[in-house]
């Protein structure tokens, strides 16, 4: 091909790339003063929430009890700070007359939940440590265990959700995601004392509303089944059609808990389930056992 022949084949290229009508919403349009969610700035964020939330652990290791006021204070200012470009940045998605003042109130809300956060926080601890017989120390699973990360996260993007910040929520579970495989959708609804063990695989949608005291383990899904469909043929959203889980309800590894059913109060589901209707109270579901099994020998088919 010809250097003139590139040139036009490029140009042809670019110009169809840059259709407005083939990028329908893949295009978000920049407007003057508009900032972007930065993925480097809500790492950052999360790592000083992190810090805030479980000094020594994360952020600074020399921390003691004699700085620690002084070092959390510094990790809340720059938390202030960067908290509020992100929000405004979110916000700008939804609404272009917000601006600097709503978002730095928004991140003022945020921080001042943190000690409630902070509260809840340490009961889904308790719970990964009284559910783990290898666990020796709370330390043990704030450092190690996937699901405090990912339950942190969760309970952040939670309440930025709830305090009616778009976008940046999802964005912060799906961070968690990334890092541990555990999915929890933020407006999901996760009641204290919470623990995942192992954690990869678990997906939490959005609509889920989770009790108190409840335990699942790697690979669980809490899922929807196949949306209805409106009169057009388009998905309804914004109905519920994920699971309810009622106190102390235990999900063995990669049980599949699918629709807007209801896992009664103290329900044990088994491992490779597939649940869709409601359980009863104290209700123990496991997979059937075979009164035989067959066993294949090497001689069946002429030795190895």
């Amino acid at each position: 091909m010809s250097p003139d022949d590139a040139n036009a084949l490029l140009g042809d290229t670019i110009s169809e790339l840059s259709e407005m009508g083939s990028l329908k919403a893949l295009f978000h349009e920049h407007r003057d003063g508009d900032p972007l969610p930065s993925g480097r700035a809500l790492r950052e964020i999360i790592e000083l929430a992190r810090a805030i939330l479980f000094p020594g652990f994360y952020g600074n290791s020399t921390i003691n009890s004699h700085t620690l006021q002084h070092h959390i204070g510094v990790d809340v200012e720059r938390l202030y700070s960067l908290l509020s470009e992100q929000i405004r940045a979110g916000l700008c998605f939804e609404c272009h007359e917000c601006g600097e003042r709503a978002a730095r109130e928004l991140a003022l809300r945020l921080i001042a939940r943190l000690p409630q956060l902070r509260e809840r926080l340490a009961t889904d601890v308790e719970a990964a440590y009284n559910g783990d017989p290898a666990a020796e120390s709370w330390g043990e699973i704030i450092s190690c265990y996937p699901v405090i990360k990912a339950i942190t996260n969760y309970r952040i993007a939670h309440e930025l959700l709830e305090l009616g910040v778009p976008l940046i929520p999802r964005i912060i579970t799906e961070m968690a995601h990334s890092e541990t495989g555990i999915d929890i959708h933020p407006a999901a609804r996760i009641g204290h004392h919470f623990t995942i063990d192992h954690g990869t695989g678990v997906v939490i949608g959005a609509t889920c509303v989770i009790g108190n005291h409840v335990k699942l383990y790697q690979g669980v899904t809490l899922g929807a089944k196949s949306f209805p469909l409106d009169k057009d043929g388009h998905p309804i959203k914004g109905i519920a059609r994920h699971p309810i889980l009622e106190d102390n309800v235990v999900v063995y590894s990669n049980a599949t808990v699918l629709g807007r059913i209801t896992i009664a109060r103290g329900t044990v589901i088994g491992g490779n389930l597939w649940v869709t209707e409601d359980t009863k109270p104290g209700e123990q579901l496991v997979q059937a056992k075979k009164r035989s099994m067959n066993i294949i020998r090497p001689e069946d088919y002429g030795g190895l």
